[in-house]
């Protein structure tokens, strides 16, 4: 008997994508449910060879759910994720809303997979932001070798982390740029077509972004608490697929020729990295690929035991909805959890 799996926010981008990955990777579910607000009742969206009829959230029983992936904002998950998970589902929600919380893991299951059964504090398992969770598949591989002090990490991240709107945002301005027709921005703070834009959420009293508190404060309860991380975000006219080059200070030495081997072991890890034009992974060529891409790993001679790395992958699999799902799996292939219908 399979699991019965609900997936939130089913009409938006990460919740197609979780659709998709359900069906590609023969996720063993016996049934999905595809939800949403009210207002997209009714409205039909693809999984696998099938359609599913959208239903609404605010009416749905969970009883007979075993998984819920929630991917419908911090507000809604703020509200339901607990109201599911007292009828006895597991949530795995990909707001920002619990990765916080001391009582919910904060999942990259390539990293701290074993994090998973504290679950059953809160019934809910949290997602982490697109950008951590491939910095910290690149890094963890390597702090097991040779012990992380301090990472400078410089993000460019493309406009589907923002949502539907916002890559319909750039296509609508780039193709004013074309016609010479008026470039309205709504969804970001000013143009993004043929610019980029260093800010990605609110501003915080000390002048970083929410963003970049978030890859700070995530790095530390994925990884290590001990790691000293500074990040600048930025936003760049690209639809699918975060990039980031990557400054790692460490404890103690590691060769360019050691990280490549490692990385090239490491779980979700895919070494791409030839010293010639072309020769390393663009967003582009990343997206719709599950892989964490490594590039252009160099030593950094200013500091003691440094390594500088290019890390590429798409926002919308490895940073959310496959992210979500892989620690589903975990669940299931742990024996963590088991079918309510099967149990019954």
């Amino acid at each position: 008997m399979g699991f019965k799996v609900a997936v939130v926010g089913a009409t938006g981008n990460v919740g197609r994508e979780m659709l998709n990955i359900l069906d590609e990777r023969t996720f063993p579910a016996d049934e999905v449910v595809a939800l949403a607000s009210r207002r997209s009742m009714g409205v039909e969206v693809s999984f696998g060879n099938k359609t599913l009829k959208v239903k609404a959230l605010e009416q749905y029983d969970f009883s007979d759910v075993d998984i819920c992936l929630m991917s419908a904002g911090s507000t809604v998950s703020k509200e339901w994720s607990p109201k599911i998970a007292a009828q006895g589902a597991v949530v795995i929600d990909n707001s920002s809303c619990w990765r916080y919380d001391a009582d919910v893991p904060l999942v990259v299951p390539e990293v701290n997979a074993d994090a998973v059964a504290d679950f059953r504090k809160r019934g809910i398992i949290a997602n982490p932001n697109c950008s951590t969770a491939q910095l910290v598949v690149a890094l963890k591989p390597l702090h097991d070798k040779a012990r992380i002090k301090r990472v400078v990490v410089s993000t460019y991240q493309s406009v589907s982390g923002a949502g539907k709107e916002a890559m319909d945002e750039l296509f609508t301005q780039t193709k004013a740029v074309f016609t010479v027709g008026e470039i309205e921005s709504k969804k970001f703070p000013k143009r993004i077509a043929f610019n980029i834009i260093p800010q990605i959420d609110v501003f915080m009293e000390d002048g970083y972004t929410r963003e970049e508190w978030k890859m700070m404060a995530e790095t530390k309860k994925i990884l290590d608490p001990k790691i000293k991380l500074t990040a600048t975000c930025v936003r760049v006219p690209v639809f699918i697929g975060h990039a980031e080059a990557v400054n790692v200070e460490f404890e103690q030495p590691i060769t360019v020729a050691e990280a490549h081997d490692i990385l090239r072991k490491a779980p979700g890890c895919l070494v791409v990295d030839k010293h010639e034009p072309g020769g390393y992974i663009t967003p582009y060529e990343c997206a719709g690929e599950d892989a964490t891409y490594v590039s252009r790993i160099r030593e950094d001679a200013t500091v003691e035991n440094g390594l500088v790395l290019w890390c590429v992958s798409d926002n919308l699999r490895k940073g959310a909805a496959l992210n979500a799902i892989q620690i589903a799996e975990c669940l299931i292939n742990r024996k963590l959890i088991q079918a309510k219908r099967k149990a019954a």
